[in-house]
């Protein structure tokens, strides 16, 4: 992804490049391999890139994904979705969620459920999927979408990319980093090559060979509040329909996924080996999958959090490299694509790094990865569950103190706070806080006040029309075929 943007912004067939873009990377070293649940900020990359839609989804064998379902995360037999939309649309400036509290007064029996007035979870369950429309008076364009694609399929399709517009890519494994008075001088491969550079990204994943490996950047441990620290990844044949979400599934100790693709399901377990054993969490796995297994189950180890500083002096971490956050919400390709507009951003000018360039890329960075921790966190402390010790932990820890404040903001009265930075929207939050029975002790006075009746009735429209929208949709199976992309 790197690769490719700076092969785009850095020079142009008709002019001269800004700067001469070198690629290593090593065919024989595997890579995680198991980002294929995406955001939608996702796409804005790809059009960025300039790369056609229907030719992606074909070459990376993608799907669609308009949320992630929860299921079990609140309660047992509990299932509901974070949706890449909104619910509902404010109304007279207050927002819908509060007027949806106010027509449940009573008779909640007789209102329909906030999930009712979200047309891509609607959609979702529906099995359903076409592009949200443009005419902003439509509730065919209250949501937004993103892919579930072959990672490594992916990979390739960026390789290609890049390498035609100018990245010379070489083959080999870095042996060692050379340091320099102004951070790293060169990297040496293990066939002997040196290579210079000015400004040098670390993408080299866990490893973070220069910058841990050589910077020492440090590492900021969030084990406390993401215990998580494994996972077995699997993939099976399909079966059933191509649903347009991704799953994840609450465990004794941890959570399962599933993402369905044109050609097989991702599936993996992201376990704690605080409370439970790789060969329990690996038979929870495989105990728990709908398809055909297709290899043996992979597994692999992580820390959860962040280094102190992602850019020092000439070296920019980007990727695994810099943290890592479980793919609890999948924002890791989503923390990628900001790294590398950050980078873009602030890029060097002539060679000439400025102690301000990296000051501000380590303080905007921090935050991103903050703020994604804090919404991770938020799942596992909105439990009511005490069946295991996992969950008791999880239930019961202290919170980082951006995210107690939110709850409790919330709880009191049903206010959403925005962080001033931070990917997640209001609409997100409110799945959550909902989705894991996190109620507002009261609401906004002044909605309070209105009618309960023009309450239920403004809500009772949103959830029919977000029903009539869905049901005009073809089927997500339709819509590939349409675009040439069924498998």
């Amino acid at each position: 992804m790197t690769a490719a943007t700076l092969g785009l912004t850095t020079g142009t067939p008709s002019a001269a490049r800004l700067a001469d873009i070198t690629l290593v990377e090593s065919e024989e070293i595997g890579t995680v391999g198991v980002g294929e649940a995406t955001v939608p900020h996702i796409r804005f990359f790809n059009q960025r890139l300039g790369i056609d839609e229907a030719d992606f989804v074909r070459r990376t064998k993608a799907t669609f994904k308009l949320g992630i379902e929860f299921c079990d995360w609140g309660r047992i037999g509990d299932s509901y979705i974070h949706p890449f939309g909104d619910f509902g649309h404010d109304i007279d400036g207050l927002p819908f969620h509060q007027h949806w509290l106010h027509a449940t007064r009573g008779k909640p029996d007789e209102t329909p459920a906030l999930a009712a007035c979200s047309l891509p979870i609607v959609a979702a369950r529906a099995g359903r999927f076409t592009p949200p429309l443009d005419d902003p008076r439509s509730v065919g364009s209250t949501y937004s979408y993103a892919y579930q694609f072959d990672a490594g399929l992916y990979a390739a399709y960026l390789r290609d990319y890049a390498e035609t517009r100018g990245v010379t890519r070489v083959e080999g494994r870095v042996e060692h980093v050379e340091r320099g008075p102004s951070g790293i001088a060169a990297l040496r491969l293990a066939d002997g090559q040196r290579i210079e550079g000015d400004l040098f990204v670390d993408c080299s994943g866990f490893r973070a060979l220069l910058i841990e490996g050589a910077l020492k950047a440090g590492h900021e441990d969030w084990a406390h509040w993401l215990p998580c620290d494994a996972a077995w990844a699997v993939p099976t044949a399909n079966a059933g329909p191509l649903v347009p979400y991704t799953r994840a599934t609450a465990r004794d100790a941890g959570w399962q996924w599933r993402i369905p693709l044109q050609h097989r399901t991702g599936n993996g377990h992201v376990f704690s080996t605080r409370f439970t054993d790789p060969d329990r969490a690996r038979a929870v796995l495989l105990d728990n999958l709908e398809g055909e297994v297709l290899a043996e189950p992979r597994m692999l180890r992580f820390r959860t959090g962040r280094r102190h500083r992602q850019w020092i002096d000439n070296c920019v971490a980007i990727g695994l490299s810099a943290g890592f956050l479980e793919p609890l919400e999948s924002t890791s390709i989503h923390l990628i694509q900001l790294a590398i507009g950050k980078l873009i951003e602030l890029f060097p000018n002539d060679a000439v790094l400025d102690p301000a360039d990296a000051a501000e890329f380590n303080r905007a960075m921090a935050l991103e990865y903050d703020r994604v921790r804090d919404f991770l966190v938020l799942h596992y402390c909105a439990t009511e569950r005490d069946d295991t010790p996992f969950w008791r932990h999880m239930r019961t820890m202290d919170l980082p103190p951006s995210l107690a404040g939110k709850i409790a903001a919330f709880r009191d009265r049903g206010i959403v706070e925005q962080y001033r930075e931070g990917m997640f929207l209001p609409a997100s939050w409110l799945a959550v806080y909902y989705g894991q029975r996190i109620m507002p002790e009261r609401i906004n006075p002044l909605v309070a006040a209105l009618p309960v009746a023009d309450a239920r009735a403004r809500v009772a429209a949103v959830a029919d029309a977000c029903r009539r929208t869905a049901e005009g949709m073809p089927t997500h199976a339709d819509y590939l075929a349409r675009i040439g992309a069924a498998a």
